[in-house]
């Protein structure tokens, strides 16, 4: 119920959005009668072939570097780890050429042609040999690439990140200002994001298959054809978009609020006047900060220091608004946006932790047996995360129109934001000892079947069922469901109304920070223990998982902490209405 009223209010304020904005702001170019369904197929159809485009390299990209690039497991993942964070770093630098310098189209078009020569270079290094080091067959240890063939292999993973990471949000934000009624968008992302599940399902399984049993060049060569469909069809809707003039990026409010500070840093704020927007048709209750202030000069205790930015003094004249002097609501918003950012930060570690199971999962499935019973049938080892994204959904459904709804009717009340996420981080903790308690197994069944102590070159395959990782996958997707949508719904009720637009960005940076500090802390661990080695039966992998699920329960606790100091913004705002002195 939570999550269905927060997609409503999602779609009423997109919808006046694009209202208002048309009507106040006139910022549509021309042909204001473009837009609408006719573009559906265009966008839809480029998002899905572009998202099969990125997941058919990145999603098997671990594997591509162990057979095919010699490269050592433990050093393949934090390499994965590092291209997926980038991934999750260019959206934002996307979102913010679009909205302030170029427009949707002109980045969704070029980047796309980024992602395409992408793809084509990593096909090349699949097809010629010469590109790669020579194949690791029964001698070890195995040719590492040389420092060219690095070279052209890191300068391929950027192309593609920075492709993927310029179209993913961008094309999704273009496609809602396609529509400028509520209903219409509500149902433009109930299309998207079904079809981006679907996409991530068909390339992290048929086109994986398709790599892993018949050639990498043909599996990288279906992303090339995928890419080049999408870039047709996203071009050839050109005629038929409403394109919006950029509007400005809302983070150089926040850049001016501090600049403006910093600039009025030795001015009194005793007896001074406040800047308020008298454009901006906002009620604007100032903050408790403010009314300290003006009262009491520095007597205040809630980042009073940026007051100053909207403090008006003689050397500002008639200006409303530049990089000496700001508004109040530019100053609240930023102060609300700094109250949130202890609790957004406790998701940085559960990040990391999600991407460090993510790895090691693909590993250890490399390292068991993938048949699919007895018949000659083997799941691909970058397939069994696709398990992961099906709980997820599947659970996401499943709360949102039956558990969730059952809950309120016997209790009476509803399952907060918060309450998601402090769920999420419990199941996350669990999914990690559970994983520890399938590779306790795997260990026991390697030693009884003496494949400790080999060195292969190669994971060494115990005898036994990679379906038992289906257990650990399937409560990480259930928790990922608690979290996902739990964060989505803070940031939007808690971020100030200007930046509610980039409270998504928020979880696209927790990735890319999570997937950074998951680099790090696997370097750290290789380096300051034995437990990860490239052959898993030579290490303890067990012990791992215990120590992220240990750090899990700590960050938890961190996570309590913050959730019980934190105000929501509601609440604030009372406290600030009741607190205002009657003037008579």
């Amino acid at each position: 119920m939570e999550f269905n009223q927060l997609q409503k209010d999602v779609k009423e304020e997109n919808g006046s959005r694009h209202k208002a904005t048309e009507g106040r702001n006139n910022i549509f170019i021309k042909h204001s009668k473009r837009g609408g369904w006719t573009t559906f197929p265009f966008i839809l159809g480029s998002m899905l072939t572009l998202t099969l485009t990125a997941g058919g390299w990145i999603g098997n990209l671990i594997v591509y570097l162990i057979t095919k690039y010699n490269v050592k497991s433990i050093h393949a993942t934090q390499v994965f780890n590092v291209v997926v964070g980038c991934m999750s770093l260019f959206p934002i630098v996307g979102a913010v050429l679009s909205d302030s310098f170029y427009g949707s189209f002109v980045v969704i078009a070029l980047f796309s042609f980024v992602s395409l020569l992408g793809i084509t270079l990593m096909t090349l290094t699949a097809s010629f040999p010469s590109l790669r080091p020579p194949p690791c067959t029964n001698k070890f240890p195995c040719d590492s690439p040389s420092k060219l063939q690095y070279g052209v292999l890191y300068t391929i993973l950027g192309l593609a990140c920075i492709g993927i990471g310029g179209t993913r949000y961008t094309l999704a934000s273009m496609g809602a200002d396609q529509f400028e009624d509520s209903n219409s968008v509500g149902i433009y992302f109930n299309w998207y994001f079904f079809v981006f599940y679907a996409a991530n399902v068909i390339s992290t399984t048929a086109i994986i298959y398709v790599q892993d049993n018949v050639s990498w060049a043909v599996g990288f060569g279906i992303c090339i054809v995928c890419n080049t469909v999408g870039v047709i069809l996203f071009l050839s809707g050109k005629n038929f978009y409403r394109k919006i003039k950029p509007k400005g990026s809302p983070f150089t409010s926040i850049a001016r609020v501090i600049i403006a500070a910093v600039r009025k840093r030795k001015v009194s704020s005793t007896n001074q006047e406040y800047n308020y927007d008298i454009n901006d048709k906002s009620t604007t209750v100032p903050s408790d900060s403010f009314r300290y202030g003006q009262l009491h000069g520095h007597s205040t205790k809630h980042f009073w220091f940026f007051n100053k930015g909207a403090l008006k003094i003689e050397s500002d004249g008639s200006k409303t608004k530049s990089w000496s002097l700001t508004t109040v609501q530019e100053v609240e918003d930023l102060k609300t946006l700094i109250k949130i950012m202890p609790l957004w930060s406790s998701s940085i570690m559960l990040s990391g932790l999600v991407g460090m199971f993510s790895n090691f999962i693909i590993l250890q499935a490399l390292s068991m047996d993938r048949h699919l019973g007895g018949s000659n049938f083997k799941i691909p080892a970058s397939s069994f995360l696709s398990l992961d994204t099906l709980a997820t959904s599947i659970t996401i459904c499943l709360l949102d129109r039956l558990i969730f709804p059952m809950w309120q009717k016997l209790t009476g009340w509803s399952i907060t934001p918060l309450q998601r996420i402090g769920l999420g981080h419990v199941l996350n903790v669990v999914g990690l000892v559970t994983a520890a308690l399938v590779e306790v197994r795997r260990l026991h069944m390697a030693r009884d079947h003496n494949l400790i102590g080999l060195s292969m070159g190669i994971p060494t395959i115990v005898p036994i069922s990679a379906l038992w990782l289906l257990v650990p996958l399937t409560i990480m997707g259930i928790s990922q469901a608690f979290l996902f949508p739990g964060q989505i719904s803070l940031y939007y009720q808690e971020f100030p109304t200007s930046l509610r637009s980039t409270s998504t960005a928020m979880i696209s940076l927790l990735v890319a920070v999570g997937f950074y500090l998951s680099t790090a802390l696997t370097g750290l661990i290789q380096k300051s223990t034995s437990w990860l080695k490239d052959d898993l039966n030579n290490g303890r992998l067990d012990i791992v998982y215990w120590l992220l699920a240990a750090i899990g329960v700590v960050n938890f606790g961190y996570f309590l902490v913050c959730a019980k100091m934190f105000r929501h913004k509601l609440d604030t705002q009372d406290q600030n209405v009741d607190d205002v002195p009657v003037l008579g």
